[in-house]
């Protein structure tokens, strides 16, 4: 197949697709293309659509290196995870078995995760971030309030049936 014809068969494609496009980010990358295949140059297309000419670089490249399906922009990759999802399985499961002995508490809080996070696992996390963690992980933040280990119903029963009453009648 010709160059000429692929191109005559994109232009019309392309001008399709910019009726049709309702996201202007992505009518514009069609805009470039476009502009460029009817001859413009790429200083002129920046200055027609107001964006910077290595703008219009990348992506009249990115079509002729891959026709319009590569005007389609990808997802963003992300940022590194800061666990392997080894670490993080047991993290999750450290989370889940609760509390130990050495961390002085009856129930994890968001800054003891993030002290486990940083010395069983070696990895720097903000307060938000461990809950961010959390959250991806399966956990929820609501829990229910921690009894304390004297906690005694049957004398806080007792004690409300022979307490008197806060109010006079």
């Amino acid at each position: 197949m010709d160059v000429r014809e692929r191109e005559a068969r994109d232009v019309q494609r392309l001008g399709e697709l910019i009726r049709r496009e309702e996201n202007g980010k992505q009518r514009d990358r069609f805009r470039m293309v476009l502009l460029a295949l009817a001859g413009e140059q790429k200083l002129r297309i920046a200055s027609l659509l107001g964006v910077a000419k290595s703008t219009v670089e990348n992506w009249v490249y990115a079509y002729r290196d891959g026709g319009i399906d590569a005007l389609w922009p990808g997802k963003a990759p992300g940022a590194t995870p800061r666990l392997t999802p080894q670490e993080q399985e047991a993290f999750r499961q450290r989370v889940l078995d609760g509390p130990r002995e050495e961390d002085g508490v009856c129930t994890l809080r968001g800054k003891d995760v993030l002290r486990i996070l940083n010395d069983e696992f070696g990895a720097e996390y903000s307060l938000n971030g461990v809950y961010a963690l959390l959250h991806r992980l399966g956990f929820s933040c609501l829990s229910p309030r921690p009894r304390h280990e004297k906690n005694d119903p049957e004398a806080m029963e007792a004690f409300r049936r022979s307490a008197p009453p806060l109010s006079r009648a």
